[in-house]
């Protein structure tokens, strides 16, 4: 039997969250046929529909839709394909520690870390779970950021207490992994981090990952599922969104600061980014500066 080796997936929060929410609708997630993992904890619900499951050495098949948490570092394959015949597939990505490190050791979350542990091997919860929870899952997309955060913590309380699951690995289940892509692409996170403001040469880049310019730029892609430049200016355009709301200085200086040289160039990347211009996007924080 041949075996897999897993792809990490390098994944950003969602704008203006502290967790990653995405919503895939016929079957548009190009993640299903990857093997691949991150350190993010996921869940992942399918309105309907059969398909295979493959999460860690576990291998089913589920039908009338799933709902699944998968742990921090278990190696899957996406839920959905073509053949799948669901009306959509919801996923969302958090890290363990998204609140903050102290955060699982309130006493009214305490029973939030059982969870995650035992996610560790793939939970598949039941039918009663599915449908109570899959509902509000969906809702989460038309809901602002704070709200959809309170639904999640909700949603993660429902599925603390619930007995309607299965798990799905083991226990003490482990799989290599491919540690060198993760420091790999850490350090070249980290440097966009430290250098942002600065031009950021692609060829130094690809020298630190002892690369060529084109095998790193295919190496990036397909680790990120987006270009090198597009990666650099979506970690500008977030900084520029928080200098927004923070500081009382002009749009252009807002610019600068966050690393682009061109103003209309930022101008035009922030509404693509955000669907909204600068301006109009300080208007609505109601830090508006005249």
């Amino acid at each position: 039997m041949k075996t897999l080796k897993a792809s990490f997936e390098a994944i950003e929060p969602s704008f203006g969250s502290s967790f990653r929410y995405s919503k895939y609708v016929q079957n548009a997630n190009n993640m299903a046929h990857l093997w691949h993992y991150h350190p993010e904890i996921e869940m992942v619900y399918v309105n309907g529909g059969a398909g295979k499951r493959q999460i860690g050495s576990h291998v089913s098949y589920y039908t009338e839709g799933d709902l699944i948490l998968i742990g921090s570092f278990l190696p899957h394959c996406g839920f959905t394909d073509t053949n799948t015949g669901n009306k959509n597939e919801t996923v969302i990505q958090m890290k363990p520690d998204f609140l903050g490190t102290d955060f699982l050791g309130l006493q009214e979350i305490k029973g939030l870390q059982e969870l995650f542990d035992k996610a560790k091997g793939g939970i598949a919860f039941g039918m009663d779970t599915k449908i109570a929870v899959g509902k509000r899952i969906e809702a989460m997309d038309d809901q602002p950021p704070f709200t959809r955060l309170l639904t999640l913590l909700s949603i993660l309380k429902e599925l603390e207490n619930t007995e309607d699951y299965k798990i799905l690995n083991a226990a003490g289940f482990s799989m290599e992994m491919q540690i060198q892509d993760n420091d790999r692409i850490n350090m070249v996170f980290n440097y966009v981090k430290d250098h942002f403001q600065d031009q950021i040469s692609l060829e130094a880049v690809a020298e630190m990952a002892s690369m060529t310019v084109p095998s790193f730029c295919r190496y990036f892609k397909k680790i990120t599922k987006k270009t090198f430049t597009r990666f650099v200016n979506e970690y500008r355009v977030v900084h520029a969104s928080k200098l927004l709301a923070e500081k009382p200085i002009s749009i252009a200086n807002i610019s600068f600061e966050s690393g682009f040289n061109n103003f209309s160039h930022f101008n035009k990347l922030f509404k693509e980014f955000t669907g909204k211009s600068a301006s109009q996007y300080r208007h609505e924080l109601k830090s508006v500066i005249k």
